[in-house]
């Protein structure tokens, strides 16, 4: 029993390691999976934010461009002095006064829109810096300066910083009340995101769009649907407050696809590892749990054996003992009948013998088996005459019931009798009461079918399934409650096979057995 719970206990330890084994692979492909998706949607993201800063950046630079273009063309501005400052310093010594001026200008253009079209035109302005320094002289005697300086000097600069955030927050308004499609084509968008992604390695199909809150534009490719799970989206053309009503979104119907295809050399090696582990194993334990069955069962087949042979061991030498008896030897009949049980016993042991003997030629494929046509139903009467002494001494019956109306067939006539007689010995061996056999033959079709049935022990639906297996014996307990070795209905299987027939038994645990053989006939 020890042995027993100690096998069971390293099969479940063995059992338990190899799940362990393949749900850790299945959590490391998982795993790898998940980081492979999330650093998909990370470049998706730099891809989007790129393409969401260019266009912007591309819509700036033509802006600026266009504007650029009418400068050059020599548009007067009007001119306002939004501010300034005036400082007058006088030099008695000199006779001089001098006046600093600095102030901001304001410059307004008026200019064909540069967005959209059908408006006449749109408002810019510009700032610049003025400095200018003028020198009075030859003041007369009521403290008067004359008309004309006799020094003046100007000096224009730019404010930087001013111009270009008026410039850029004039700009964002602008563009934001006007339409995406006149602001951006579908091809930038496509070119912008097509060279980001394919940086990244993303070089699959991609459906995008851009949406006015939550409303599609006309900006979009042909196929473009929105996916909760799937899609992704960044904002597009902030304003100055660094917010927007526009969102530029991308999916990718090949998705898990182009990720599974970066983890599928990794997966089919695991998952191939994998099966050879798990075949490896389930062929180990096989072969672990079969070899424990065929110890058992060589085991039992010893035993049986040493039994079969310990009774007619026995009878030898106790009649050969009385024998040897002087009262005993000179008793001619009792001598003849001691003789003849030792040749009984030695016949049996024989028989014994030649059964182990002609299974093993049969696995070796060595017994010849030479058939001719023979009569089946004189070839029945012969195998049960052999046992029908033992059926009357325990006061059964063996009825036959051969409705077949040919039963001419092509067979062995010694080793289809020794199939017919080990039957109706098994039926004999397995009938507690007395043996109640019935053999019934029919045609069917061009075959010829012998059943052969018992009102014995029967047997269950899982010793059915191997009772045709070499050495295997039902265990009742004792294994010696019924003499044999397990080898009659082994020999019976290779023998009906070897004649291109084939049998079966129909049994029910403690109603009896049928066992049917089905046979060929001769044409």
């Amino acid at each position: 029993m020890g042995k027993k719970m100690l096998f069971v206990l390293l099969v479940i330890l063995m059992s338990l390691s190899l799940v362990g084994i393949i749900f850790v692979q299945a959590y490391f492909i998982n795993n790898t999976f998940k980081n492979e998706d999330e650093q998909f949607t990370f470049n998706v993201k730099k891809a989007l934010t790129y393409t969401s800063n260019k266009v912007v950046e591309l819509e700036y630079d033509l802006y600026v461009e266009k504007l650029e273009e009418m400068l050059a063309q020599g548009i007067v501005p009007d001119s306002t002095t939004i501010s300034g400052i005036i400082v007058r310093k006088q030099y008695d010594n000199a006779n001089q006064i001098i006046v600093y001026n600095t102030s901001v200008v304001e410059e307004n253009f008026k200019m064909p829109s540069l967005f959209d079209m059908g408006l006449d035109s749109s408002s810019f302005s510009m700032y610049t810096g003025l400095a200018t320094k003028q020198v009075f002289s030859n003041i007369d005697l009521d403290n008067g300066l004359t008309i004309a300086p006799s020094e003046t000097t100007k000096n224009v600069f730019s404010l930087n910083k001013l111009q270009y955030a008026t410039f850029e927050a004039q700009y964002r308004e602008e563009a934001k009340n006007t339409p995406v499609h006149l602001r951006v084509t579908k091809e930038t968008i496509e070119k912008l995101l097509s060279k980001k992604l394919t940086e990244d390695g993303i070089d699959i199909n991609f459906e995008y769009a851009i949406y006015h809150k939550d409303l599609a534009t006309k900006v979009q490719s042909a196929n473009f649907e929105p996916q909760k799970s799937k899609t992704i989206g960044v904002p597009i053309f902030l304003d100055n407050n660094d917010e927007s009503e526009y969102k530029l979104y991308i999916n990718f119907p090949d998705r898990n696809k182009f990720i599974l295809s970066s983890i599928v050399g990794m997966a089919i090696l695991a998952l191939v590892f994998t099966i050879i582990i798990i075949i490896a194993y389930s062929s180990a334990l096989y072969q672990l749990i079969k070899q424990r069955q065929i110890s058992q069962i060589k085991t039992d087949f010893i035993n049986n054996m040493t039994h079969e042979f310990k009774t007619p061991i026995a009878t030898i030498n106790l009649a050969l003992d009385a024998i040897r008896n002087p009262k005993i030897i000179n008793d001619e009949e009792k001598v003849k009948r001691y003789l003849g049980m030792i040749k009984d016993e030695n016949k049996r042991m024989h028989a014994q013998v030649e059964n182990v003997l002609r299974i093993s030629k049969l696995e070796k494929n060595e017994l010849n088996i030479s058939k001719e046509r023979v009569e089946l139903h004189d070839l029945m009467h012969d195998a049960i005459m052999h046992i029908e002494l033992i059926v009357e001494s325990r006061n059964g019956y063996v009825k036959t019931h051969f409705d077949a109306v040919n039963c001419d067939v092509l067979a062995n006539e010694t080793h289809f009798t020794n199939v017919i007689v080990n039957m109706l010995d098994n039926a004999v061996k397995y009938s507690n009461d007395e043996p109640k056999i019935d053999i019934y033959t029919e045609n069917v079709g061009n075959n010829i079918l012998i059943k052969i049935q018992d009102k014995g022990n029967g047997m269950s639906k899982s010793v059915q399934k191997r009772v045709f297996e070499k050495f295997y014996r039902e265990h009742t307990g004792d294994v010696h409650n019924v003499k044999g070795h397990g080898l009659g209905l082994a020999y019976v299987k290779r023998i009906v096979e070897d004649h291109q027939g084939h049998v079966s038994v129909e049994s029910e645990k403690g109603k009896g057995s049928t066992f049917i053989i089905k046979l060929p006939l001769i044409s």
